[in-house]
C-alpha cells in the first residue's frame, strides 16, 4: 500500500527558516533586482534601531547630512555612514558608527551586526555575507548641553 503523498515530487526545496529567498529562480517569468540604495537605507535604519548607537557616519558625513536635512525637499539622510555592495544574491555592508558614551562597544557592534543581517535578509531576500563596522567616535552627553547653550542671542 502506498504512503499518502508518496507520489509527490521530492525535488522541490523546502524553505528553511532564516534562509534568504531566491530572487531569480530558474524558469521565472522575469528578473528581480534590488538597488544598492534600497539595501543602504534598510541597513542604515536597522543599525540606528540598536541601543547605544548615537549616529552613523564620520564627522564630515554627519556635518554634510545636517546641512542637507535643512534644505527643503531633500528629505532625511538615512544612508550617511552606510556603504554597500550588492550582487544578484548577496550583499556586503560597511558602517561608520558613533557610539554613546558608556555603552560597551563590542556589544553594540555585535547587536548592530545581528540586526543589520537579520533585517536586510528579511526585507530584501539577499544573503548578507559580511557587515564591517568602524566605530569612529563616542558621543558624550556634555556635547549636547554645550550645543544647546552656545547661542549668543535668544
Amino acid at each position: 500500500m502506498a504512503q499518502p503523498g508518496a507520489g509527490k515530487a521530492e525535488n522541490t526545496p523546502a524553505a528553511r527558516p532564516g534562509t534568504p529567498a531566491v530572487l531569480n529562480e530558474d524558469g521565472a517569468a522575469g528578473k528581480t533586482t534590488i538597488s544598492s540604495a534600497v539595501v543602504q537605507k534598510v541597513a542604515g535604519l536597522a543599525a540606528r534601531e540598536v541601543s547605544g548607537v548615537f549616529a552613523l557616519g564620520g564627522g564630515v558625513s554627519r556635518a554634510f547630512g545636517a546641512i542637507k536635512e535643512r534644505i527643503p525637499g531633500s528629505g532625511t539622510v538615512t544612508t550617511s555612514g552606510v556603504s554597500v555592495e550588492v550582487g544578484e544574491k548577496q550583499a556586503a555592508v560597511d558602517l561608520d558608527v558613533v557610539v554613546e558614551y558608556g555603552a560597551r562597544i563590542v556589544d553594540v557592534a555585535r547587536a548592530v551586526r545581528r540586526n543589520v543581517i537579520t533585517t536586510v535578509e528579511q526585507i530584501t531576500g539577499l544573503e548578507v555575507i559580511e557587515v564591517n563596522i568602524a566605530v569612529n567616535d563616542i558621543h558624550l552627553p556634555e556635547e549636547d548641553e554645550a550645543a544647546e547653550g552656545s547661542s549668543r542671542v535668544e
